[in-house]
């Protein structure tokens, strides 16, 4: 639980020395075995990417250092809970631990109100804000047959 604390502590640090770089207020830290693999904060605003979240540029980091998509050995500490898309980044790396320090309701008072997501998420496509055009008889089908066939695949 110490090092939860010196761990978070630290994606604090790293969120608040982003913010004078011109980040969000955002920071994340990756650790394995008690040591730490990468750390950065969220560069959506001064790399033009909306998916430059601080969460899912340290798994990008994380991964790459360890030269494999699989980071079930690790744990992510964050300034904030996870946004949607950050949840969803975890979740595909296989991380099992996430500890934060704000929380959503923070978040959405600071302006960053993620809410219309997750309310989106649970509705169905048809129903989104975001027009889905779902085409069945386009071929999509096709890339997952040759996954399917695909001898030396490596699953994820």
């Amino acid at each position: 639980m110490n090092d939860d604390r010196s761990f978070l502590k630290r994606a604090l640090e790293i969120a608040c020395g982003g913010i004078k770089e011109g980040g969000g207020p955002f920071g994340a830290v990756i650790t394995r075995n008690g040591k730490i693999i990468a750390e950065t904060y969220n560069r959506v605003v001064l790399t033009h990417d909306p998916t430059a979240h601080a969460e899912v540029l340290a798994l990008r980091k994380a991964s790459e250092v360890l030269k494999s998509h699989d980071l079930s050995d690790c744990v992510i500490y964050t300034s904030c809970e996870p946004c949607p898309m950050c949840l969803g980044a975890i979740y595909w790396s296989g991380i099992r631990k996430v500890v934060y320090a704000s929380d959503r309701s923070d978040a959405a008072a600071s302006g960053f109100n993620d809410s219309l997501i997750y309310d989106e998420i649970k509705r169905d496509p048809s129903e989104r804000k975001i027009a889905f055009i779902h085409l069945p008889d386009a071929g999509g089908e096709e890339a997952f047959r040759i996954w399917e066939q695909f001898e030396d695949k490596i699953p994820y």
